[in-house]
């Protein structure tokens, strides 16, 4: 080991400023650690998202890869959301949007694939240069509204373009689809839900808004009766469900659903037609060979995959004639995750702080973004409705003197001085004079007085009404 050499006395020197070793990890791993809970691990609580996933639905919306347009490719939408607002590897965004695509992932997709995007298996996606991508219509509710000001928006990471910090969420993504994610120190597990129970929940919350905690958690729990998950199967016992929804933990049992079919034969199979949610299928078949090769599964003659898309999940378990179907089901529930618990935990971030929170205190919050979203989209409307009134105000009045604002216009065009000439004489404010020469003589000329009058009843309605709203 050899002495470190300090530079001479000098300028570089004076820049030396030493420091305690400890005190600096410690300093610096905090900050790493709350870089990867806020800004990578963790869903927002208002719109269920990490970074990620926000930015590929905001980039795939902002160009223009919708319902209502043909597929583009995905690796156009990788590009769009790594160049502008994720500068990192494109294999962790083309991940993240295969994710969204896959129906036994998420309950409610937000992406809508076309081409190989996996399967529930160990089928890996096609590479990005073949798949396309679109958003699905429920993504659009993610992003409704988005351009009238509901969400705060902050410069992407070079400052070029302009990236919403959450979007407004017509519906509580977080609890529809589940998040899970491991940070440092800490970890999310939040476990899907049926949206119609969700709604019946958020609807419950906004007509009791004042309602106590205790009362608002009873009437959830009331409405949303479990999770939902994509790949079906059952929830064994409630009260891991309880333990969730009251503390925001809780080990919920999950359990495949199989059927015990005896064919022409007279030989016995189990017939498993649903697995528990986030277990490989191809990997369960795998590990039940495994264990009938080792003797810790007895009882078992043969396993055949039957799995297709016209009939969906089917694994079939061959037994032996003397094998007791109760005791082998029995048993591959015991050492196979036939039979498994989802560990919830439902951890996000409030406020940039991550926080575990009961159902009622999600549900709560998500209706207080709702709010907050209303409330600004009014405001934008307003605003919007008071300048088209202020305009259509000076158009009704200027046609009052038509001829001498024409006048006005042909002398302005023939001096070309049309920006430094206003309506004083007149009494007209320079934005309605703004408003002629950006329109055009001709189209003055054909303007209809009564159309005027009505676009400017219409406009104060519409402002009357937002300011009511």
């Amino acid at each position: 080991m050899t002495d470190t050499t300090l530079p001479p006395e000098g300028e570089a020197h004076d820049r030396i400023e030493p420091v305690d070793i400890q005190q600096e990890m410690q300093r610096s791993y905090i900050d790493y650690a709350m870089s990867v809970i806020v800004g990578r691990a963790l869903p927002e609580v208002r719109d269920g998202l990490k970074p990620v996933h926000r930015r590929v639905l905001y980039a795939m919306y902002d160009s223009g890869f919708r319902p209502d347009r043909s597929h583009a490719k995905s690796a156009r939408s990788v590009a769009e959301t790594m160049g502008n607002y994720h500068p990192h590897g494109d294999a962790s965004i083309y991940d993240t949007l295969v994710r969204m695509a896959q129906p036994w992932s998420l309950r409610y997709p937000l992406v809508d694939g076309q081409g190989n995007f996996g399967s529930p298996g160990n089928d890996p996606p096609a590479a990005m240069r073949y798949t396309e991508a679109r958003l699905t219509p429920l993504a659009m509710e993610m992003l409704r509204e988005i351009d009238e000001e509901t969400v705060d928006f902050i410069p992407n990471y070079d400052g070029r373009v302009q990236e919403p910090t959450v979007l407004p969420s017509r519906f509580p993504n977080l609890l529809a689809n589940g998040s899970g994610g491991i940070a440092v120190g800490m970890a999310t597990n939040i476990p899907p839900h049926n949206l119609g129970e969700l709604a019946e929940a958020v609807y419950w919350c906004l007509e009791n808004y004042e309602a106590d905690e205790e009362a608002t958690c009873e009437a959830v729990m009331e409405r949303v009766k479990g999770p939902d998950f994509p790949t079906s199967g059952l929830i064994v016992g409630t009260q891991g469900i309880e333990d969730t929804y009251k503390t925001g933990r809780g080990s919920i049992k999950m359990r495949g659903v199989v059927e015990i079919e005896e064919d022409s034969r007279g030989r016995t199979s189990i017939v498993i037609t649903e697995l528990p949610y986030q277990v490989n299928h191809d990997n369960f078949i795998t590990s039940i060979a495994e264990q009938v090769r080792d003797g810790k599964l007895a009882g078992i003659s043969n396993i055949e995959d039957q799995s297709s898309d016209r009939v969906g999940l089917r694994i079939v378990v061959e037994l032996k004639r003397d094998a007791v179907a109760k005791v082998v089901l029995n048993n591959l529930y015991k050492h196979t995750q036939l039979q498994t618990s989802f560990g919830a935990n439902m951890l996000s971030i409030v406020d940039g702080v991550p926080r575990t929170l009961r159902l009622d205190q999600l549900i709560r919050l998500y209706v207080d973004h709702q709010l907050d979203v209303i409330v600004r989209r009014t405001r934008y409307r307003l605003r919007k409705a008071n300048e088209r009134a202020h305009i259509l105000r000076g158009l009704v009045k200027a046609l009052d003197a038509l001829d001498e604002v024409i006048a006005l216009i042909l002398v302005a065009l023939a001096t070309g001085r049309a920006g430094d000439i206003t309506l004083d004489d007149l009494h007209r404010p320079e934005t309605f004079f703004k408003t002629f020469t950006q329109t055009g003589c001709t189209r003055v000329q054909f303007f209809e007085y009564k159309q005027s009058t009505l676009s400017f009843g219409e406009g104060t309605r519409t402002g009357c009404l937002s300011m009511n709203s």
